[in-house]
């Protein structure tokens, strides 16, 4: 009788256990460091190196990206441009121009919003302690053809040059892959 006891109290710790480990949120990271400024770490120059993985994990596509950054306005309601260059180790490009409001307010503080071409409707963002998350819809062509697929992104500030993002793809709530980047300021 002891031994079943333990055995489902340690099955009920364990399934307690499991339960407490959710996605994460924003608010997990309020106190890490170093703080992280979209305004400030997103202005200038930039370079990206990253990789697509499918669900299995397998490199698809490795690519580059220049980003020239820059903002304007009065500061609390600036608006960003990150003019995005990217090169694929297939040797084709794209480009992609993000152009990034910050919500005015004491309710809008570290909530961002942005648009751009590929980008069905609107992204929605929001910044705390290092970390930066957002979600949008981007429009991806296919085998002659265009999807809309669901981006989770997650940007994750090192130091005041480094910043590591992952983001999840998925069609449908089923994950089709991931892209990893490493941006480095010059």
């Amino acid at each position: 009788m002891k031994r079943r006891l333990l055995l489902s109290g340690g099955a009920a710790l364990a399934a307690t256990g499991l339960a407490g480990c959710g996605t994460a949120q924003i608010a997990d990271y309020a106190g890490e460091k170093p703080q992280l400024d979209l305004r400030s770490y997103f202005n200038g120059t930039i370079d990206a190196y990253g990789v697509f993985t499918d669900r299995a994990g397998k490199v698809v596509k490795r690519f580059t990206v220049l980003m020239q950054c820059s903002w304007q306005g009065p500061r609390g309601e600036e608006e960003g441009v990150l003019d995005e260059d990217f090169l694929y180790s297939d040797g084709t490009r794209q480009k992609r121009i993000w152009l990034l409001k910050r919500q005015p307010g004491a309710a809008g503080q570290g909530r961002y919003t942005g648009r751009a071409g590929d980008v069905v409707g609107e992204a929605t963002g929001e910044e705390r302690g290092n970390a930066f998350y957002w979600t949008y819809t981007l429009s991806l062509p296919l085998e002659g053809r265009v999807i809309e697929v669901q981006f989770d992104d997650w940007m994750y500030l090192m130091n005041d040059k480094v910043m590591l993002n992952r983001a999840t793809m998925s069609k449908w709530g089923v994950r089709l892959g991931e892209v990893t980047l490493s941006f480095s300021k010059r």
